[in-house]
This record gives C-alpha cells, structure tokens and sequence, in this order.
C-alpha cells in the first residue's frame, strides 16, 4: 500500500466517524428540543440550540474531510487535504456562533428565575442521557482524530468534551430553577459559553496558520535537519520547511554534498533521506530533497603515508599496506593536519583495506590520494561518497596538494586490481 492510499485510507475512517457522530447529535438535538418544548424548559432548549450548533460543525468536518479523500487530479495535484483545513475554520467559527448565543442566553437568565410547579424529570434525565452520549461521541472523535492526525476531528471532540460539562451545567440549571435559586443558572451558562468562545478561536488562530503555511512543528524541523546530517555523503542541511496540508505535513529541504558527486548517487542520496524521513515519521503525505553542490565546505583528505612527518610524509603506494595515514582538512587553498592513523591491520593477511576503511570512516571523509586501491576498498569508499585521485609513489603530501590545487590529479573511477589478484597477493604474501 503506497502513503497516499493509506492516507486516503485514514481520511475514510475519519468521515466514517463524522456520519456516526452526526447521527447521534441530530438524534439528542432533537430529544432536547422535543422534551424542553414539551415541558417547557427554555434551557433545554437552549441546549438543544447548541447541539444543532455541534451537528453542523459535524457535517462542515465530515465534508472537509470527502473532499480530502478524493484522489489527487491533474487540477489538484497536491490533493485536496487542505478542504479539512477550512472546515476546521468554520467549525471555529460555527463554535463562536455557538458560545455567543450561549452567551446571549445566559445574559438572559441571569436574573430570572423559572417558575416551576413540578419536579423536572424528563428534561432532568434528557441532561443525563447528554453527558453519557457526548462523553462517547468525543471520546470516539478524539481516538481517531488523533490516530489520523484530524484537526477538525480533533476541534470536535474538544467541543464534545465541553458538551458534557454544558449538559451537567444545563441539568444543575434545571435544578436550581425548580428550586428557584436566581443568578446561578446564568452565571453557569456564561461561563460554559466563554469556555466555548475560547474553544472557537483556538481552532480559527490554528486553521489560519496552516492555511498561511506557518511552520507549527519546530521540534519535527530540529529532528528531521539532525536525522538527515546524519547520512554520509551530506555536506550540510539549509533549512528544512514543513508544510501542514489538513491532517498531513509536507517536507521541504535542501541538502549539500560534493560537487563531483555523480548525479545518479546525488539521487540516491536524496532517495535514502527521503524514505528515511517518510518511514520515520507518521502522517507525511510527500517529501521533497533538493541536492546542491556543497559551496564553501571544509572537506576531510587522508593520504597513505611511508613516514610520520608532517606535510613532508612520503605517500605509500599501496592504501591497504600503508603504515601510516595522514588525515588533512582543507578549507579553500588552506590545509591543516588533522591526526595521524596508524595502521595497526599490517599483521593480518586478509582485507586489510576494508578494515582500515571501517577504523577511519568514522571521520566522515571527502577525499583519498592514493597510487593503487583494491576492488572491495574502492567501492566501499566510492558507496561512502568518497573521491579517490590517483598520486606518484613518494610524492610528498605537500606536493599531493599542489597538484590538487592545480587540477593535475586524475579521478581513479576504477580499481587498480580485482579481487582475484588481491586474493592472490595475500596467499604469496
């Protein structure tokens, strides 16, 4: 299954909910209106006001998250998942609606008191059944929504959650007017309603900021820069750009590596971090790596040497026999010794390149100036992003440089001898 059938996969689940829990509103927003008819209780019917409220802020998710799930097109070849973005808008904004009439309703009560003869039972144990069915139906809204990264999802069982604090408020009103205790009743509602206007423009502050591209995941960015420093062969990482497109990221960035980097293991390169990114992380619908030449870099040199002298080390003629080796750090026409490797693999008769490749790889190397290489430590270095120039025997490591400098090095895109004849030197060795 390919990210984008299994997003669209996600999308379906979430609509399924959204059709669930918009039936089960229309059903308590229509037992609410009939009963605070029936028995007159204002309240109730207020309630059942703002249940209505719910189910169109419902209905304006489950559409957003429809037209998420239809597949991308020649016309919208992004998708669609920002139409769940605007959906979490107007459910912010039919929130509002909601915690303003909310509002204007507790104003009104504040300083009336109902007039009751009779014990309220029905519109008593319709506040009940309220604060069970919206503990379910946001409870359920909250799993998927967060299984599936939906923030108007999400933004509904928030609103679900304050429904049950709404309906136990509604069921205390219900109470202190049969008893008819003034000024609770509204102080009561007024504050549910603010707690709702909150609500509201928390989920319009947040769909305008990803409809505006804003990046709402710093920590993702710092992990996902230090995730691909860590691929050999990266030179450097500009700074990587989320984009939220409804309940998925989009990643951007650019990445440096050398510039005699081939352009089919630039792609490779771009192609390990890509899918690294995409396995690593949930809810990434794409990833875009752009690869640029490294401009101003300080790149690692190591030069197999005879002797331990400085820039004046005479170069080996063999990579794998060497005693010793010089690792430089070269930043412009500047060259600085960085260490000194000895090779401690001369006793052994097998592979002694690869081991001294595995022992030295750690310092993240550009470059290699060497006379001859073996069939498996060319490659092991080439698959490490390595550029390998051939020198004379006992040239110095000052004289390595020059020629560097001047270009009079050839690239060694091949290695001096096969495997057979490695194999072949050691057992006569």
């Amino acid at each position: 299954m390919t990210p984008s059938d299994s997003n669209t996969n996600d999308l379906k689940k979430g609509l399924r909910i959204c059709l669930w829990a918009a039936g089960a509103t229309l059903l308590l927003a229509c037992l609410k209106a009939y009963t605070g008819i029936v028995f007159d209780s204002e309240i109730l019917v207020a309630d059942a006001f703002h249940s209505y409220g719910d189910l169109l802020a419902i209905s304006a998710s489950g559409f957003g998250l429809w037209l998420a799930s239809r597949k991308k097109s020649r016309r919208f070849p992004y998708g669609l998942y920002k139409a769940e973005t605007l959906a979490t808008f107007i459910i912010g904004l039919l929130i509002v609606w909601a915690g303003i009439e909310v509002l204007r309703d507790g104003y009104n009560k504040l300083f009336v008191c109902a007039a009751l003869q009779k014990f309220p039972v029905f519109p008593a144990s319709v506040s009940s059944i309220a604060v069970f069915a919206a503990y379910f139906i946001a409870k359920k809204e909250r799993q998927v929504g967060r299984l599936i990264n939906s923030q108007s999802l999400e933004a509904n069982a928030s609103e679900s959650f304050l429904d049950i604090g709404t309906s136990l408020m509604v069921l205390c009103g219900i109470m202190l007017a049969y008893a008819k205790i003034p000024y609770v009743e509204g102080a009561i509602i007024i504050f549910i309603a603010l707690l709702i206007l909150k609500l509201g423009g928390q989920n319009i502050w947040r769909a305008l900021l990803i409809l505006l591209d804003a990046n709402l995941d710093p920590l993702l960015q710092a992990e996902i820069e230090e995730k691909i420093q860590e691929f050999y062969g990266v030179k450097g990482v500009s700074k990587v750009m989320i984009r939220q497109a409804g309940p998925f990221k989009m990643i951007e960035c650019k990445i440096e590596t050398s510039p005699t980097l081939a352009l089919y293991r630039a792609h490779e390169l771009a192609d390990k971090a890509e899918e690294c990114i995409m396995t690593t992380y949930k809810h990434i619908d794409s990833v875009f790596i752009h690869v640029e030449p490294a401009k101003n870099n300080i790149l690692s040199a190591i030069i197999p040497v005879h002797d331990i002298n400085g820039l004046d080390s005479k170069v080996h003629g063999h990579f794998g026999r060497a005693p010793y080796f010089i690792i430089l750090k070269i930043s412009g026409t500047d060259v600085s010794i960085d260490d000194f490797y000895c090779n401690e693999f001369l006793k052994e008769k097998k592979h002694i390149g690869v081991k001294v490749i595995r022992a030295i790889i750690k310092n993240r190397l550009d470059l290699l100036f060497c006379s001859q290489i073996g069939e498996i430590s060319f490659y092991m270095l080439k698959n490490n992003f390595v550029d390998i120039y051939k020198v004379e025997d006992s040239l110095s490591v000052q004289e390595v440089m020059e020629k560097y400098y001047n270009q009079q090095l050839p690239l060694i895109t091949a290695p001096s001898h096969s495997l057979e004849e490695s194999l072949a030197e050691q057992v006569s060795g």
